[in-house]
């Protein structure tokens, strides 16, 4: 037989293992009422570029500075006239002028004076450019307006980007979609905190709050400059894909559960 000690410790281990686990079961979780919770969210839009900046260049390089600068002067007239021809609607800016000497390559072992230094460089000519910036949006004829331009002047760069008109008109969707997102974000934080929806409210709505997002400047792509030959040559239209832009916003929300 068992002796009873052993059957009543029994008993009594059972009792207590039992009423543990009744009390863990049972154990109420943290509470949450008035508790703010932070929670960032973002929203984003993208939409076909409708603008484009173009800037054209023209170089030329000369013993004689007044040489130079007359055919810089001349050829930018040109260019500009072909410019306003194929797109009178573009807005036209100058942008650059420039004139510098022109120095022979140093020698690993340079002249030097008497008194040890350096001869003097003479320039061995001049060098004089101007930069065209035209803007347009008429993005359909631009390959055969920078055509007709490439006659006489280079691409140095091209921007494709949204007008300001429509990134205003963009930036009612885009801040709609960041506080969608905000919504969906504190539905899902009520439901991890076992709290209902009902029970959240809405303190403080910070857009950019972590600072700015947007980006919309894009960066201008780094291009050679396309000299032609002659003003006559006809020059193949260039082949040119306008893209699009993302719009993003970010905002912070300060949310308080009941």
């Amino acid at each position: 037989m068992v002796p009873s000690r052993l059957i009543l410790a029994a008993v009594l281990g059972l009792a207590l293992n039992a009423q543990a686990q009744t009390a863990t079961a049972t154990a109420p979780a943290f509470s949450t009422s008035g508790t703010l919770v932070v929670i960032p969210a973002f929203g984003e839009v993208k939409h076909a570029n409708d603008e484009a900046t173009v800037t054209f260049t023209v170089e030329e390089q000369d013993k004689d500075r007044a040489a130079a600068t007359a055919r810089v002067n001349q050829k930018m007239k040109q260019g500009t006239e072909l410019v306003r021809r194929a797109d009178p609607q573009a807005e036209l800016k100058t942008v650059n002028y420039y004139s510098y000497p022109v120095y022979p390559e140093v020698p690993a072992n340079p002249p030097r004076t008497l008194a040890g230094q350096a001869a003097r460089q003479i320039p061995i000519g001049w060098r004089v450019g101007q930069s065209l910036e035209v803007r347009t949006r008429n993005l359909a004829q631009l390959p055969q307006t920078a055509a007709a331009a490439q006659k006489v002047l280079g691409i140095n760069g091209i921007d494709y980007h949204l007008s300001p008109e429509l990134t205003r008109k963009l930036d009612d969707e885009r801040i709609a979609a960041t506080y969608r997102n905000l919504n969906e974000r504190i539905a899902s934080v009520a439901r991890a905190m076992g709290r209902s929806l009902n029970d959240a409210v809405i303190d403080t709505v910070d857009f950019e709050g972590s600072g700015n997002y947007a980006g919309e400047a894009a960066a201008r792509p780094a291009a050679m400059m396309m000299r032609a030959k002659s003003a006559d040559a006809e020059v193949p239209e260039p082949s040119f894909e306008p893209g699009e832009t993302t719009l993003q916003m970010r905002l912070v929300g300060k949310v308080k559960f009941r």
